[in-house]
């Protein structure tokens, strides 16, 4: 039991300080899984992975999936479906309550002073804050669990490839017959899974 009281401190936290959405908190949950052994760093990166794919923001969605297969990594005695479930259901409570509240008490304060010069003045200050916790998140997720876990160069070539042109498939527009269409990231997803079971799977 332990465990989960430490495991719903450490998404209280991230509830409360994790600014700017899913990804800006990613570095935070970072630390609070990887940081103390409940996950490894490659597992970390596959629940990223998986929780992008997946319906639903991503910062709860990881939440839910760390929740259920981190009491197994920390003691074989939780490996229990409903121990996994027990921290699924925990996790995901202990990351969404405080933004709740907090967003419920900040919309009502800034629906009545939103043409107050300080509030406009520390929005001014956020946004590029929250810009730089989700470039810090991208550069976090630029490892060699992601690039290159087997330590064999070609693959860590292939794996920069899929990387830029996924970027480039979702951020230049691509002519097709006489207008210019943006691929949706579900759909570079697929062909992302597609080339890599063709790649590393066959």
């Amino acid at each position: 039991m332990t465990f989960y009281l430490k495991l719903i401190w450490a998404y209280i936290k991230i509830g409360i300080f994790g600014f700017g959405g899913g990804y800006a908190m990613l570095s935070l949950v970072e630390k609070a899984v990887v940081g103390p052994g409940w996950i490894s760093e490659q597992m970390f990166t596959d629940i990223v992975a998986i929780s992008q794919m997946t319906p639903g923001p991503i910062g709860i969605n990881s939440a839910t999936y760390i929740g259920y297969v981190a009491p197994a990594s920390v003691d074989p005695a939780l490996a229990s479906p409903l121990w996994g479930i027990t921290g699924s259901v925990l996790a995901t409570l202990a990351v969404v309550l405080p933004s709740f509240f907090l967003v419920l008490y900040a919309s009502h304060f800034i629906r009545r002073h939103h043409e107050s010069g300080v509030i406009k003045s520390i929005f001014s200050g956020l946004r590029p804050v929250v810009v730089g916790l989700i470039a810090s998140a991208a550069i976090m997720l630029m490892n060699a669990a992601n690039f290159n876990p087997n330590g064999i160069r070609w693959q860590l070539m292939t794996n920069i490839a899929i990387s830029v042109a996924a970027f480039c498939l979702v951020f230049f527009p691509i002519p097709w017959k006489g207008k210019k269409i943006k691929l949706h990231p579900i759909f570079v997803i697929i062909l992302a899974g597609i080339a890599g079971f063709i790649i590393y799977g066959l």
